[in-house]
């Protein structure tokens, strides 16, 4: 099972940034990296992924404001969050699953997680 270690959560005002780091143990040759998040009593919700040979998906609600990228060379993913409102607030995961995903990318389609990495967006 892959090991990931999120970072880079905290507390920020709305219209603020933050970046997230996802550290990973991956090795395989085709894999995708995922990040979701979960706020209080709300279901798990995608947010983007991003493949071994860097194609991209991304959750259309997001409207550009969040980019994901990856450093392939420090097994790293990242998830660069602009223009940030109270309602991104939650608890946000790092997943990762081989080989790399399809259209849908649900959270169960996923075998492993990290610990999550809790970001507050304040009005």
């Amino acid at each position: 099972q892959v090991k990931l270690v999120e970072s880079g959560g905290g507390s920020v005002q709305a219209g603020g940034s933050l970046r997230l780091s996802c550290a990973t143990s991956i090795d395989a040759f085709e894999y995708c990296l995922a990040w979701f998040r979960q706020a209080p009593g709300k279901e798990r919700e995608k947010l983007a992924t991003i493949d071994s040979d860097g194609f991209k998906r991304y959750a259309e609600s997001l409207k550009g404001r969040f980019t994901v990228s990856k450093d392939s060379a420090k097994k790293t993913v990242h998830l660069q969050m602009n223009s940030l409102k109270p309602e991104d607030a939650g608890m946000y995961y790092c997943a990762a699953r081989s080989p790399r995903c399809g259209p849908f990318w649900y959270p169960d389609e996923f075998g492993s997680w990290g610990q999550g990495t809790q970001v507050t967006v304040s009005s």
